[in-house]
C-alpha cells in the first residue's frame, strides 16, 4: 500500500503545483494587461492635450502667416491660398512617407506591448 499512498501524494502536489501555477499565471495575466491599458490611457491623454495645445497654436501661426503672406503679396486671397497650397504639400508630404511612419510607430510602441 505504501507505493500507492506515495503515488496519491506526488499526484496530489502535482496537482497543488498545477493549480498555483495557473493562479499565479492568470494574475500576472492580469497584471500585464492593467499596466498595457494604463500605459495606453496616458499616452492617449498626452496625445490629446498635447495635440490640442500644438493645434490652437497652429492654427494662429496658420493666420499670422497667411496675413503675413497677403501683405507681401498685396493680396488677401492670394496670401490665404498660398498658406493653404503648403498645408496641401505637407500634407502629400506625409502621405508619401507614410510608410516610415507606420514602421516608426512599430518600432516605438512594440517593445512597450510585448515586454
Amino acid at each position: 500500500m505504501s507505493v500507492f499512498e506515495d503515488i496519491n501524494q506526488t499526484t496530489k502536489k502535482a496537482s497543488n503545483a498545477g493549480e498555483r501555477y495557473i493562479k499565479s499565471s492568470h494574475q500576472y495575466f492580469r497584471l500585464k494587461i492593467f499596466q498595457q491599458l494604463t500605459l495606453s490611457l496616458s499616452l492617449m491623454a498626452k496625445v490629446i492635450a498635447v495635440g490640442s495645445l500644438l493645434f490652437a497654436g497652429l492654427v494662429f501661426l496658420s493666420v499670422a502667416g497667411a496675413m503675413e503672406l497677403s501683405r507681401l503679396l498685396k493680396s488677401h486671397p492670394l496670401g490665404f491660398l498660398l498658406m493653404g497650397l503648403i498645408y496641401i504639400a505637407v500634407a502629400i508630404l506625409i502621405y508619401l512617407f507614410r510608410a516610415k511612419f507606420n514602421s516608426l510607430i512599430i518600432k516605438k510602441v512594440g517593445p512597450n506591448f510585448f515586454n
